[in-house]
Formats: structure tokens, sequence, C-alpha cells
């Protein structure tokens, strides 16, 4: 206990992820549990809505995946932002269990970046040190008073595993508590309350989500041991004692440092994982050079040539980009159903084509 008060500043600090898909109902259970937490337990709490701090052009339509392609896809330019609050995140908590004051980080987005620092100012974590609050250098106090545990609740989708796990690996970089609330609510209940928000996400976003989302499964993953499955349309965060021992569980027991042999253990998988996606790689490079000689062969112009290129090009990325978040790779080797699977998705953009030809 000694080491890990030392380690935060004498604070406890945890990290709570609230996961699901969009309308959910993560948000309104981000403000309850902040809400009886503080009440309860005294403790301070930070909610982080991804949706709030990452900027708006990050979810903009036009350049949604399953639209319109030749741009930056949707889903990756919001993966960027992100990864850029975990960032942030991370900053903030080196400087709180240094016990130093907070300024910005070095390389930031400056948007996103002031959203972060508001959501710390509003919740009193932090104040500006000078009157220059706008200026590049501007420090800010941060409040270790009083000494009472701090909980992070990050609200977002997270639904691939793997997003999840890189807050994991924060926890356990800085002897943190962590735990997952996974809100499990019924697609139709999903699209109706998205469908009364005043900018609602597209219904075909949702069902491609619907498709990716995986659910903790702590007998298999032995880091998702801190993990609650929540019916949103049975209890409520408010009245749902096994999450209030959740937490205090999770916070009483952090994630300790990986010990030698079992980084190697990591490394030499995700050796295996890199080979295996560029087995994926280049036998996605070779259907997409068998599609364009295809297109070639049916006298396409040069303009619908390069079209095309493009077209496939963010195809391949969005697809080896999925890749990395399956688990298809268990016996390291590349399952050939999933090169057929996008040999036929290029062969329907290819089609598309033709037939505007003929």
């Amino acid at each position: 206990m000694a080491e890990k008060l030392q380690r935060s500043g004498g604070h406890q600090l945890g990290l709570c992820l609230l996961c699901g898909l969009p309308a959910a109902g993560k948000t309104t259970a981000a403000q309850a549990l902040s809400r009886v937490l503080r009440e309860r337990k005294g403790w301070r709490c930070v909610p982080l809505a991804y949706d709030d701090l990452i900027p708006s052009e990050a979810f903009d339509q036009s350049n949604e995946s399953s639209g319109q392609r030749g741009q930056q896809p949707l889903m990756s330019h919001w993966r960027l932002y992100r990864h850029e609050l975990l960032l942030y995140l991370e900053h903030f908590l080196q400087n709180f269990i240094k016990g130093c004051h907070y300024s910005p980080p070095p390389n930031r987005t400056e948007t996103t970046w002031k959203r972060f620092a508001c959501y710390l100012k509003q919740q009193e974590i932090i104040y500006p040190r000078t009157g220059t609050e706008d200026s590049a250098s501007c420090q800010y106090l941060i409040d270790f008073t009083p000494l009472r545990p701090i909980y992070f609740i990050l609200d977002d989708n997270f639904y691939y595993r793997s997003m999840r796990y890189e807050v994991y690996q924060l926890a356990r970089q800085y002897t943190l508590g962590f735990c997952q609330l996974f809100l499990d609510c019924q697609v139709d209940v999903c699209l109706e309350r998205n469908n009364r928000r005043k900018q609602p996400l597209p219904e075909e976003t949702i069902h491609a989500m619907v498709q990716k989302m995986e659910a903790p499964k702590p007998e298999k993953y032995a880091w998702e041991q801190n993990s609650l499955v929540l019916k949103t349309t049975e209890c409520s965060v408010e009245d749902n004692l096994q999450v209030i021992d959740l937490l205090s569980t999770a916070l009483e027991n952090p994630v300790k440092p990986l010990e030698e042999n079992t980084e190697v253990k990591e490394m030499d998988r995700a050796i295996c994982a890199a080979s295996v996606l560029h087995q994926a790689d280049q036998a996605v490079r070779r259907a997409v050079s068998q599609t364009m000689k295809t297109a070639k062969d049916n006298n396409l112009t040069p303009k619908e040539m390069k079209s095309l290129a493009d077209e496939l090009n963010m195809l391949k990325v969005e697809f080896l980009e999925d890749l990395r978040h399956r688990e298809n790779e268990k016996n390291n080797q590349l399952d050939i159903n999933v090169t057929s699977l996008f040999s036929q998705q290029a062969d329907g953009v290819v089609k598309k084509y033709l037939s505007k030809k003929y």
C-alpha cells in the first residue's frame, strides 16, 4: 500500500471504461456513476466523454468509410484522436504522480487539448497558475487535496478489445486500478435513441459496430477480470451494488507492472501477429493487383483506373486495420477466408465501374 500511495502522490487512482454501442446509455451512466461515487464513497471522479472531447470534424460523415471513398476514412481519422486523448491522459498522470505542475504536452492538437484541459478544470482537478491561460506556455496547478481516491471514467464505444487493452496497459504502467463496465443494449433500442439525437449517426454505422463489438471475456483474458456486463434496459448504475464493489475492488488491487519474462512472451506474441499481418498485406496487395488487371482488360479509362485504384487502396487500409484487431491469428497462420473475403469486396468495387461502362 505504501508503494502505491507513493506512486500516486498519496492518492489512489483508477481507470474505469464505459463501453458499448452508440446510444447504449454510456454518457448517462457516466454522469450517474460520478454522482454516486461522490455521494456514497467520497471519491473524486473525472468523466471523459470521447464524443465531447473529439472535434466534430473527426465525425464528418462525408469522410465515412461506409460512404464515399477516396478520402481518409472516418473511423481511421477518429482513431487518431482517440490515441491522442490517451496520450493527454498519460501526460496528466505523469505530472500528477510526480507531484509537479501540469503543462500542455509538447505535441498536441490545440482544439482537442483545450477540451481535455477544460474537462479537468470543470472537475476542479487543475486550475491556471497564471492569467495567460491561452498561452502555449501556460502552466496549471494540480489540486492534490483532499487526499481521496480519483477515478477517471472513460466514456467511449471501445468496440475492439485491443482499444480497451491500450487503457489497461496505461493502468499497468502506472500501477492504477482498472475495470470495465460493458453496457449491453439491444440494437433496436440504440437505433431508436440515436434517431432522437440532434446529430444522429447513420444507422449503417451502428450496424457495422455491432459486427465488430467484442464484449469482455474474463474467463479467457485475465486482464479483463474486473469487468461487468450490464443490461441497460434492466438495471441502472445507481442501484447496482455490483458496480460499486467492482470499482472498489479494482482500486484496492491496482494492476501490477509486468515481470520481465511476461514482457518477453508478449513481445513474441506481437512478433507473431506482425508476421500474420505481413502475410495478409501481401495477399491483399496481390488481390488488388489482380483486380486492377481485370479492370484494365475491360478498357477502363485512365481517369476511371485512377479512381478505382484510390478506392481499392482505401478498402485495403480499412480491411487491414480491421484485421489487426481480429483474433483469428491464434495459430499464427493466415486464414484463407480472410483474403478471399477481401477479394470478394474488391470484385464488388470493380463491378460497379464495369456496370457503368456497359
